[in-house]
């Protein structure tokens, strides 16, 4: 069972519980707001609580079957935490500008990673110094734009299993491209969302820093658990698998001893009888 290490209270202190101006709501959004503050919804922790809980769940599970998680956010309060939380769970992610079509067209987007793999390698060799110099600026910036833009995928080689998403309506586009693919999706998402469109939907303030990196941090620490489980589950296979090879090795030389025994017995017997 997934365990979440977050509070209510710290919750609170991060501003999670703030939504938007009640003229800016998604009226699907009513089942996880407690209440109407000046003017600006207040989202009820608990719900935010409970999503976290089942998002946490589904990473474990997806993670632990081997199967890539896709952190994605671009908004600037996002990008850095989003970044940072994808690479200490080892997970691709999108933190600049998302790629339209790298779920829906992804063999293009691998193939524009294959351009970065031969100009990384025509620096790495030298040979990039036989073209002039406007075609080497031109390599050059076209191999960051590359980096830039697809850096965070660049080891993802399949389709993931699973997308975290910090505000839906930002990442629409991701979300669209995922509700295309039947891939699941969890979601940090505040009132203005429409919260039919994700799996699982978290409620909270995704504007603030400190929430949404609560947010990141209980998907990533998730992933980690869920790579430990396989891990674990993987060590007990083999040695079960190494148990049932080393049996029979272990029972023939005994075998061989009852025989022996038993040969002598029958060879007294008739010296015996004889």
């Amino acid at each position: 069972m997934a365990t979440v290490n977050v509070k209510v209270e710290e919750l609170i202190k991060a501003g999670a519980h703030f939504g938007h101006h009640s003229s800016r709501w998604d009226p699907k959004m009513s089942p996880y707001i407690l209440k109407k503050r000046n003017l600006i919804h207040i989202i009820d922790i608990k719900e935010t609580l409970r999503g976290l809980i089942a998002g946490s769940k589904v990473v474990e599970k997806i993670a632990g079957r081997g199967e890539y998680v896709l952190f994605v956010g671009t908004k600037h309060q996002a990008s850095q935490i989003t970044r940072r939380e994808a690479e200490r769970c080892d997970m691709p992610h999108v933190v600049e500008r998302w790629p339209g079509g790298l779920l829906t067209n992804y063999q293009t987007i691998r193939s524009r990673l294959q351009r970065l793999e031969e100009l990384e390698e025509l620096d790495r060799t030298g040979r990039m110094k036989e073209f002039s110099k406007k075609m080497v600026s031109s390599f050059r910036r076209e191999a960051r734009k590359i980096e830039r833009n697809l850096g965070g995928v660049r080891d993802m080689n399949a389709l993931p299993g699973l997308l975290v998403v910090v505000d839906p309506v930002k990442e629409a586009i991701a979300v669209r491209e995922a509700l295309k693919l039947h891939i699941p999706t969890i979601a940090w998402l505040d009132t203005n969302a429409d919260p039919d469109l994700v799996d699982v939907p978290v409620p909270a303030n995704d504007d603030s820093i400190r929430s949404i990196r609560i947010f990141a941090r209980t998907m990533a620490d998730a992933v980690l658990r869920g790579k430990e489980l396989a891990d674990a589950k993987s060590s007990e296979k083999k040695d079960r698998e190494k148990t049932v090879e080393t049996a029979p090795a272990e029972a023939e030389p005994k075998a061989r001893e009852a025989v022996a025994q038993e040969t002598e017995t029958g060879a007294e017997n008739e010296t015996e009888s004889g």
